[in-house]
């Protein structure tokens, strides 16, 4: 049974099986080899996006905080040049109502005041006299139809 053995041993379907089971062996052992490497390489992928996440995160409101307030800080700017050009209206029109005659004329358009020796008139307007008179008529009425004829008023279209 010896020789049976040996001879068994250097068959060629010996040699073959062998063959066979060390070259499975071998890309067994480098499949668990690249299957290391990818999970280490997926390990540094994961660290990598959770480091790069956090730097998002943690960048995120100081960056809302920088775009906000300089878009406060533009909105300040356009105020503050609103700001000038009015007191650059102001001090034109107090410089205006230094003058004399400007002051004098204007004193005279909002109080109508009339010189000595001129004659004063006030131009009424026909359509503001009518819709007077329609108010007078409205004290003998009960007042809500005055309610009512407000809300029309309101609801036309001015013409």
């Amino acid at each position: 049974m010896a020789k049976a053995g040996t001879k068994d041993r250097f068959s060629t379907a010996t040699r073959l099986r062998l063959l066979g089971e060390q070259t499975a062996e071998r890309v067994y052992r480098s499949q668990t080899k690249r299957q290391a490497r990818r999970s280490r390489l997926t390990g540094r992928a994961a660290l990598l996006a959770l480091v790069i996440c956090s730097l998002v995160v943690a960048l995120a409101y100081p960056m809302r905080q920088y775009v906000s307030q300089r878009a406060e800080i533009d909105d300040l700017r356009r105020q503050k040049a609103e700001r000038r050009a009015d007191v650059e209206k102001l001090r034109d029109e107090k410089a205006r109502w230094q003058d004399d005659a400007y002051a004098e004329q204007r004193i005279r358009d909002r109080l109508h005041y009339v010189m000595p020796g001129e004659t004063g008139f006030t131009v009424i307007d026909p359509a503001a006299a009518r819709s007077r008179r329609a108010d007078q008529g409205a004290a003998s009425r009960p007042w809500y139809s005055n309610v009512w004829d407000g809300v029309d008023k309101a609801d036309r279209p001015d013409d």
